[in-house]
């Protein structure tokens, strides 16, 4: 659960890490590493392109790029890595010959890919059908074993256009096999660190949802329930959109939009899946906002008295990672875009809150788990959970999503604001 609130009182600046009983991933803080960096771009138009995937060949090792482009990916000397893969949506996919030394500011370029079809006549597309075939083909498509994830997760929260709140996380992820449901799948938080403003006039005390357990509720394909279940098919209008390429794949396009209005809302938005195989590799989709109503209960957990909440946009984005026959959860993002203002008060105030995580390792057919006990509950707030630490060194060789320049700005702005 995402929570902004702030007693300055109480803010300290020293860290707390959580334990891990798990010791091969212990053993990363550790591992002799070296480091890529630089920033992906179109070979097109030279813009700097976002949440581009980053990782290693034929490892689980990966990262994404920012909402600059910008990426860092350490990789452990023992991998006896030469290169890396960069991979995005429309794009094709490129290789990077690497020597295992450090690499600092690699500008890459990566070309817009056009869709070739092997058929000389393209039949009509049925959308709903795609989408039927997909889901009937989750048991072969996804993991058929328990995997213990390494992740990164951040959340930020922004006041206008300012931040007050930033939480980071290095997690671990316990998925059970995609033939089972999720009521085994659990999230632990293994370190993390917060930077909360410490301005009276920056508290906002309300609950919304969200949180490092997204990993669980928000990969739809492992929990159907929301959008994917086969019951849910009847609630939507199927299209077909277009054909795009994922990591050199011809992938459906299929658009989906509510075709009804129910006690709770639906959402819209964009379906990939892959042409050959039927796996879903991507999702883009969005809470329908026509009800207010229906969205603040869905979105809000809960809030002072007297304050009115204004929802404006819920947005998701999650992408997989296909390797060897199988489909991976890779990314996940979330924003929620909403006003609030005081009773009596002319003027709302507008926040945004982001999230996302990104799946840096994985550790298949997992014999470990995480207990109920230690596992961070969709109940918990992480600011709550973790305590402000900001140093350079702090994530050792874990892999993290880079920050922004907007966002480091904003750190060394809300250090300041301590002394």
């Amino acid at each position: 659960t995402m929570k902004m609130s702030v007693n300055s009182s109480i803010i300290l600046f020293f860290v707390f890490l959580f334990s891990l009983t798990n010791h091969s991933i212990r053993a990363q803080e550790n591992e002799d590493v070296f480091v890529i960096s630089g920033i992906v771009k179109s070979q097109k138009n030279k813009r700097p392109l976002e949440y581009v995937n980053v990782s290693v060949p034929g490892s689980n090792v990966g990262t994404i790029t920012n909402s600059d482009g910008a990426f860092t990916l350490k990789v452990k000397k023992s991998l006896h890595a030469h290169l890396i893969e960069i991979s995005h949506i429309g794009y094709e996919t490129a290789t990077i010959h690497i020597n295992q030394k450090d690499v600092d500011d690699r500008v890459i370029y990566i070309t817009p890919n056009t869709v070739v079809l092997n058929e000389v006549v393209v039949k009509p597309v049925d959308a709903r059908k795609i989408v039927e075939q997909a889901l009937e083909r989750i048991p072969e498509n996804y993991n058929d074993k328990p995997a213990m994830y390494t992740g990164f997760y951040r959340e930020t929260s922004q006041k206008r256009k300012k931040y007050i709140s930033i939480c980071e996380a290095v997690i671990n992820v316990y998925k059970s096999a995609y033939t089972e449901d999720i009521s085994k799948d659990r999230v632990k938080v293994f370190k993390g660190r917060r930077l909360l403003s410490p301005h009276e006039g920056d508290t906002l005390a309300i609950k919304l949802l969200g949180g490092p357990t997204q990993a669980i509720f928000i990969d739809m394909v492992k929990n159907p329930d929301v959008l994917l279940s086969k019951d849910c098919l009847m609630y939507y209008n199927y299209t077909f959109n277009d054909y795009v390429n994922i990591d050199n794949r011809p992938h459906y396009a299929i658009r989906f939009e509510p075709r009804m209005m129910l006690d709770e809302p639906l959402y819209q938005g964009t379906l990939y899946i892959d042409r050959e195989t039927q796996a879903i590799t991507r999702m883009e989709f969005a809470l329908d906002m026509r009800d207010k109503i229906k969205a603040t209960s869905l979105i809000l957990r809960s809030k002072p008295v007297g304050l009115r909440f204004k929802p404006e946009n819920l947005s998701y984005l999650v992408t997989y990672r296909q390797m060897g026959g199988r489909t991976y959860l890779n990314y996940v993002r979330t924003e929620i875009k909403f006003k609030c203002d005081w009773k009596r008060k002319l003027f709302s105030t507008g926040y945004t809150v982001i999230s996302e995580m990104v799946m840096t390792d994985r550790i298949d057919n997992a014999a470990s788990t995480i207990t109920y006990r230690e596992s961070f509950k969709a109940n918990q707030v992480l600011s709550e959970k973790v305590l402000n630490f900001y140093d350079e060194n702090f994530w050792e060789s874990y892999n993290i999503i880079e920050p922004t320049e907007s966002l480091e700005n904003a750190v060394n702005k809300l250090k300041k604001s301590y002394k």
